[in-house]
């Protein structure tokens, strides 16, 4: 499942907001994901240090401004449900409090998605898993006890439809830092789905993920980086995502199952062959009998078995060899030269 991110990337204008959804079904993506906050239910507003962000892409802004800028008016949700079930796309949403989920409830979302940094709040977590509806849990912030503390929350509901994602919590996120291969040990120590938050700036930790068997692969994206926004920096622009698309769909199809039956490739694999013509009686030597390709004749392995014994009938040229061509009563040429 591929969930194309709209976040913050609306820049404040409804109708940037109805044309990304729009993009993420022309790309291909399962699912479009919107954040559901106010800078109110997700911060309060101070000017105290532990407010204030230091470094990265929002160095400078304390908490309340960057939620300011970056929220999704409540006001617009109804008509972007609306308008991605016109076009035929799944749309849900993170809820950051009690009340989004109350709100969010209210528009039938089907699906919900605890962000990284609110996955240790487990009331909330309750709260959303009371809805019966599949949850999924970024896990960029909190460690395997957190993660088993968060599962059993909502296990207690009787909700069994989770899905984790393996994420870094960074903006943007270096490759190297993700450790995929933490995908795996999740999926046997969690006994859930696993997928992949990505904040990287290409694709290649979303293919790699998909080959490590994650099930679904978040991405941010927008319509122009350039365009600015709250995460404009680590998004990618449609005809990424709609490669993103296409390179993990692939990548999930060549994974397959497990199998050791290849396709029939007769005319290219080796198998034995009368290379010269034979008479009835005649013995079979290394100059008359070959592996050579196609591969109608026996299997190569059974040539020691052969030489030296005599033919059943004549035999042309080029004939693939057959069990019933060889006198199995007859001496071996090799013993009598003994």
């Amino acid at each position: 499942m591929i969930v194309a991110e709209l976040s913050g990337n609306h820049n404040g204008d409804l109708q940037r907001a109805k044309a990304l959804i729009y993009i993420a079904k022309q790309a291909g993506a399962d699912a479009v994901k919107l954040q559901t906050y106010t800078a109110d239910t997700i911060t309060i507003n101070s000017d105290r240090p532990e407010f204030q962000l230091h470094g990265g892409l929002w160095n400078g802004r304390n908490l309340y401004d960057l939620y300011e800028w970056a929220h999704t008016p409540w006001e617009w949700h109804s008509e972007l449900f609306r308008y991605a079930k016109e076009i035929g796309i799944v749309i849900f949403s993170s809820p950051f409090d009690l009340s989004a989920v109350a709100f969010l409830e209210s528009l039938n979302c089907p699906i919900y998605k605890i962000a990284s940094f609110e996955a240790m709040d487990l009331p909330l977590i309750r709260g959303v898993a009371l809805t019966g509806k599949p949850i999924i849990i970024s896990t960029g912030v909190i460690n395997d006890e957190q993660i088993q503390e968060a599962l059993d929350t909502v296990y207690a509901t009787g909700n069994r439809a989770v899905t984790l994602l393996h994420c870094i919590s960074q903006y943007p996120a270096k490759s190297e830092s993700f450790n995929l291969k933490t995908i795996k040990d999740m999926q046997q120590r969690f006994s859930v789905p696993v997928g992949l938050s990505d904040h990287t700036l290409d694709n290649t930790v979303a293919i790699a993920s998909t080959a490590l068997g994650a099930v679904m692969v978040e991405k941010h994206f927008t319509v122009k980086r350039s365009d600015g926004g709250p995460d404009a920096d680590f998004s990618l622009e449609p005809e990424e995502l709609a490669s993103l698309v296409n390179t993990v769909k692939t990548t999930q199809k060549a994974m397959g199952q497990v199998s050791y039956q290849n396709s029939d490739k007769s005319q290219c694999h080796r198998s034995l062959y009368v290379v010269k013509s034979m008479k009835k009686g005649e013995y079979f030597t290394p100059k008359n009998i070959r592996s050579i390709r196609p591969g109608l004749g026996m299997e190569p392995k059974y040539i020691d078995d052969i030489i030296g014994k005599k033919c059943t009938n004549n035999i042309a040229f080029a004939t693939p060899m057959k069990k019933e061509f060889i006198d199995e009563q007859s001496e071996s040429l090799l013993k009598n030269k003994e």
